[in-house]
């Protein structure tokens, strides 16, 4: 099995860049026929939505973002619409809502450049995805190198390792998130 071939598929590197957002304010369907034409490529399957407006309305009564104006989204709240997409499938929308609650804050006090900051995250995750597939690269020189032969050569127990290893991997990191998601927390407990 040919590991990086198999994920070709994935599209890791499919980041909404803030300069492919308009400057002017959008209506929900227009938000989400934004995301839909930049993310659908990376759907599991065909009949999944990228983003619904129940999602949106969700994340609006979490207040994940802060409050629109006049039914309408600014690029500001698509850029954090656009982060709460990345990180909905790993933490908890209670987390999400803790994590966003500073940036939320200081854009109510107009005193924060989220797209600077977005363009910081943008550029974080392209060299995740150069990282990963670096990753990726090491496992399958350890499978060719360091497993049991007779292991690595069955197709389907080769895919179990490597399904096993990459969701070990990612509980790693889902983890971490949450262990740094409750120190911001527990800073904002220790600041009031």
């Amino acid at each position: 099995m040919n590991i990086k071939k198999e994920l070709e598929g994935l599209h890791l590197e499919n980041q909404l860049n803030s300069k492919e957002i308009p400057d002017l304010d959008l209506y929900m369907d227009q938000v989400i026929q934004l995301f839909e034409s930049k993310f659908s490529s990376a759907k599991r399957y065909e009949e999944d939505k990228v983003l619904t407006k129940t999602m949106i309305n969700n994340y609006a009564k979490a207040k994940l973002f802060f409050p629109i104006k006049n039914k309408k989204y600014s690029k500001e709240h698509l850029l954090l619409i656009s982060m709460i997409y990345q990180m909905k499938s790993v933490l908890s929308i209670k987390d999400i809502g803790k994590t966003f609650e500073g940036v939320n804050q200081r854009m109510q006090n107009d005193d924060f450049d989220l797209e600077s900051f977005y363009n910081n995250y943008v550029h974080l995750m392209n060299r995740n995805v150069a990282h990963f597939k670096e990753h990726i690269t090491e496992q399958e020189e350890i499978f060719e190198t360091e497993l049991d032969k007779d292991i690595v050569n069955d197709d389907y127990l080769q895919q179990l390792l490597l399904i096993t290893s990459l969701t070990g991997m990612s509980n790693f990191y889902r983890r971490a998130a949450e262990k740094l998601v409750d120190q911001l927390e527990q800073e904002g407990v220790e600041e009031q």
